[in-house]
């Protein structure tokens, strides 16, 4: 039984979160920590506080930490430190400085650490993994990913120029707030050993950050002792909203559409892509099985889908990518990381 829980942030995806914690936890006291002084108590909350000090005093059992990136792991130390288990919102932080303390903390804590890169419990994305290694293909040769979207339109409901993904100092950028592209080629194909990237703002918009990022990537994945070799395309200028992964293996290809919830096989016979799975899924799906998983962990019935240590790979990898994009060279992956025992936080 869970009965105090902490959301930290109360921006789009802090509120859902709020929302979700108290239909998934009815009875849990659920108090809310933000920046923004204000004696509104946020709807679904039973407390408001403005510090961490007082949040700490609340003595949560467990906090989503949703506020910007650049500020996740200043604000999650003090709380690892207490003994509360946390859930962080992707990206796990804005670079890699001071992560391995975080998860060092939590491994000595025994708690658990959780990111939240909720496409790996998108039921269409689990069937093209699935369907990926059971070899529908035969071997992979080649993986072909892009993801865009227009920033101004993502949500109409905030001026983009206002919103973390437009400033740097929030943690914004196309590689950082579309970093889930990053997480789940990683889930499918293996670690990243290599990058050779291109970052730039191509447009007028009003921001700060690059807004498109092209890179090919060398997977640790081979086949017929070749290395796989993957390309990924993320922009925040095209009007037409896209995620789309396509892998080419050695009998055919597979597509994957994250919009539309659907795969596709191309069909060597008919010569066409032929649809043989369909689930856009409910708006909440992904962000509820995320919860069921994080909960589950808290009650050590299994290690996080997301580890923390998975939140930090994929920083490893925004790093090289950023070294490349600077020097225009081939940069390998560190990785950044040292044995920790097979322990999954």
């Amino acid at each position: 039984m869970i009965n105090r829980i902490l959301i930290i942030g109360l921006g789009s995806i802090g509120k859902r979160h709020l929302r979700l914690a108290r239909e998934m936890l009815p009875h849990s006291e659920i108090g809310v920590l933000r920046h923004q002084k204000s004696d509104q108590l946020p709807e679904f909350a039973n407390y408001l506080f403005n510090t961490v000090t007082e949040a700490l005093a609340f003595s949560p059992e467990i906090a989503v930490i949703a506020n910007p990136a650049t500020f996740h792991i200043s604000v999650a130390l003090p709380f690892a430190k207490a003994g509360v288990h946390l859930l962080i919102e992707k990206p796990l932080s804005s670079n890699i400085n001071s992560i391995k303390s975080l998860i060092e903390i939590c491994r000595k804590q025994k708690i658990v650490l959780a990111v939240g890169y909720n496409l790996r419990f998108l039921p269409s994305l689990q069937k093209f993994k699935n369907l990926i290694t059971d070899g529908v293909i035969g071997e992979v040769w080649s993986v072909r990913t892009e993801t865009g979207q227009y920033l101004p339109t993502w949500r109409p409901d905030t001026d983009y120029r206002n919103a973390v993904s437009a400033q740097s100092a929030l943690g914004g950028g196309v590689i950082l707030e579309l970093s889930h592209e990053l997480d789940y080629l990683c889930w499918i194909f293996g670690e990243v050993e290599w990058v050779q990237a291109v970052s730039s703002q191509q447009s007028d918009l009003d921001l700060d950050v690059e807004d498109t990022m092209h890179l090919i990537m060398g997977f640790s994945t081979s086949t017929n002792q070749k290395a796989l070799i993957g390309t990924l395309n993320l922009d925040f200028i095209r009007r037409d909203t896209t995620r789309l992964c396509t892998v080419i293996g050695e009998t055919g290809c597979l597509r994957w559409n994250g919009i539309s919830g659907t795969i596709e096989n191309y069909n060597v016979t008919k010569q066409g892509w032929i649809e043989i799975y369909r689930d856009k899924g409910a708006r909440d799906e992904t962000y509820i099985e995320e919860w069921k998983d994080f909960l589950a962990a808290v009650r050590n019935e299994n290690s996080p889908v997301v580890s923390g240590i998975d939140g930090l790979k994929t920083l490893c990898v925004i790093e090289a990518i950023r070294q490349s994009a600077e020097t225009g060279n081939r940069v390998k992956n560190c990785h950044a990381l040292e044995p920790h025992s097979g322990y999954q936080l």
